[in-house]
């Protein structure tokens, strides 16, 4: 447990100051580490890291995939190299190595390699798009975008995380109360419950409702839609169980405890993002439509 509570405690520090520095090309850096991390993670996992070149020319869009948007949102250059076409380059390598070693590689992991880096790359990308494109914040002072982006991130990643955690101390509380629980997915995810989930949907919206609230008060200029924060935060809990689960399933089959030791007792980047994955995607449909901050 103390383990646990350090590493969490210095992947806390490490959030706020990114999210301080959220204009400047650190938070880049960051989210190009977490997210060539859990491209490797994944396909370690599966067993596909093996392929030496192939996983390295995933682990480097991840990084560039990164990086680019830094220059795009802040720099207004480099509008030259969009997505398009570095996503093309790295299809056409993949397409080259694939040719080179289709004795040994065949057309279901070519596409598996791909498919999850892609996954993992836009789930990052529009992570960091919250944060650095100020179209997002479009209706917001342009002296208070910064502090609304940080409130977008925040709320979003609330979402994704703090779901689990409610449905742990609910479901944890009705155990020890005597109460049965039961259990929808035990050779999935043996200590889910569905009082648990329950428990964590309502406190994923009464959550992200406070953290709104806070940020209200600090930003003048932000008008939050309190009603559909609230039921954003319920669904939340569910689109982030999905994901939970698809990564625990993907543990079960391959035979892995945990996708890394990159947080000493918490695992690696995939077991704190698989929720996200889901969940930043979702909220920023919510966002892109004006429907979270009015």
């Amino acid at each position: 447990m103390t383990t646990r509570i350090i590493s969490a405690a210095v992947a806390l520090v490490i959030a706020i100051l990114a999210l301080v520095l959220h204009k400047t090309i650190v938070l880049n850096l960051l989210i190009g580490f977490i997210s060539a991390t859990a491209v490797y993670e994944i396909l370690k996992a599966v067993k596909l890291d093996k392929f030496r070149h192939q996983t390295l020319a995933c682990i480097v869009f991840a990084g560039v995939d990164a990086l680019m948007p830094f220059f795009f949102y802040r720099l207004g250059t480099l509008y030259f190299l969009s997505y398009r076409l570095y996503f093309g380059i790295f299809v056409v390598t993949m397409c080259i190595l694939y040719l080179r070693d289709h004795k040994k590689l065949n057309y279901t992991q070519f596409f598996g390699m791909v498919g999850m880096t892609v996954l993992i790359t836009y789930s990052f990308g529009v992570l960091l798009r919250l944060v650095q494109d100020d179209r997002v914040v479009s209706a917001v002072p342009d002296k208070d975008k910064g502090k609304a982006q940080v409130f977008l991130a925040v709320i979003t990643l609330c979402g994704a995380w703090l779901a689990d955690s409610g449905a742990y101390f609910v479901g944890t509380f009705l155990k020890k109360s005597g109460r049965e629980v039961h259990h929808p997915w035990p050779e999935i995810s043996p200590n889910k419950t569905i009082e648990g989930l329950v428990g964590g949907v309502i406190t994923n919206g009464v959550i992200m409702l406070i953290v709104s609230l806070i940020f209200d008060l600090i930003i003048k200029g932000l008008s939050v839609n309190y009603i559909v924060v609230f039921i954003a935060g319920m669904l939340c809990a569910l689109v982030g169980l999905v994901g939970d689960l698809t990564a625990s399933m993907i543990k079960r089959q391959t035979g892995i405890k945990d996708y890394g030791d990159l947080m000493p007792g918490h695992g690696g980047v995939m077991d704190r993002f698989d929720s996200a994955l889901l969940v930043v995607p979702f909220m920023y449909y919510l966002i892109s439509q004006g429907l979270i901050i009015k």
